[in-house]
């Protein structure tokens, strides 16, 4: 009965494709941010980013969300993490590295799990690992900083291969570092309410470096932050500086000086290695400019 089998086939055919839909939607890693919305001013994810080839990851652990983070799979480094700032309530925690299964497999548990000594090849081909980093002379640079978390849980949840990129340790120990205790005094000093983080990484312009012929390293790091609500009175000194600003910072000592000039005063370990404040529109448009996205971070520029 030919239009039986022919009935049967459409059917299995289907069954397979609604499987295969199934398979894309299960878990934390989705194609969008809806279960973690709260990470972004008005509940808005930057808009202009063109998502071919990132995976939005809402990043939970132990059964919470504690922050959100854009992902390129290729690159296996994140385009940027969004967040809360807080006030940390204790030291930065001495953790296990952690990875995010539903990359690897997407029936996976939605909680980031820490390495094993054997890792599975599934994830190996997912994402970073740990080997990644290994005799690189990079340091694992975290996009959103376990210190601007306040429970230790939230800190611990920062420690996550995908919230990290490849960072110079003259960057990530130095002027970077800087400029993110001084983001965290700037919320405490003077926001009222939330004050919403969005930190990333920027590629070369002309050519993609590598480490391990896996993981993208980026020439730039940038970071841009709005607090809605913040004192009427601040000082002259800040006032440009609310209710947005952000900044780009050196990933690579010899990079040419036209995003970020350098200091020649600065000290040997971190010379070229200089961060560069600026209104969020100027870093909207060198990231529009460098990653080919018209980016707006904040929805109504954080207004």
């Amino acid at each position: 009965m030919p239009h039986l089998h022919n009935m049967y086939s459409s059917i299995g055919a289907l069954f397979l494709l609604f499987s295969w839909f199934d398979c894309l939607v299960l878990g934390e890693v989705h194609q969008d941010f809806s279960k973690c919305l709260d990470f972004f001013y008005m509940r808005t994810p930057p808009m202009g980013v063109n998502v071919a080839g990132y995976q939005p990851i809402c990043q939970r652990y132990e059964n919470q969300y504690r922050f959100a983070s854009m992902y390129h799979r290729q690159h296996r480094i994140p385009l940027y993490s969004a967040y809360l700032i807080s006030s940390a309530d204790g030291k930065r925690p001495n953790c296990m590295w952690m990875y995010e299964p539903q990359l690897a497999f997407s029936r996976a548990s939605p909680e980031m799990k820490p390495f094993d000594n054997q890792v599975d090849q599934n994830v190996i081909e997912s994402q970073a690992v740990l080997a990644d980093y290994n005799n690189s002379n990079y340091t694992k640079g975290h996009l959103n900083p376990s210190m601007h978390q306040r429970t230790r849980e939230d800190r611990v949840a920062t420690f996550t291969l995908t919230n990290i990129v490849p960072q110079k340790m003259g960057s990530n120990s130095g002027p970077w570092n800087n400029l993110e205790k001084k983001v965290q005094r700037k919320f405490k000093a003077f926001c009222e309410g939330p004050m919403y983080v969005i930190t990333g990484a920027m590629p070369y312009a002309n050519d993609t470096h590598w480490i391990n012929n896996r993981v993208s390293v980026p020439e730039y790091m940038w970071s841009a932050y709005c607090c809605p609500s913040y004192k009427a009175k601040l000082p002259r000194n800040v006032r440009q500086q609310f209710p947005t600003y952000a900044a780009v910072g050196r990933n690579d000592r010899n990079s040419s000086e036209e995003i970020v000039p350098v200091n020649p005063k600065a000290k040997s370990l971190h010379l070229g290695y200089d961060v560069r404040e600026m209104p969020l529109d100027t870093l909207e448009s060198i990231l529009a400019q460098r990653l080919a996205m018209p980016i707006s971070l904040f929805e109504g520029q954080c207004q």
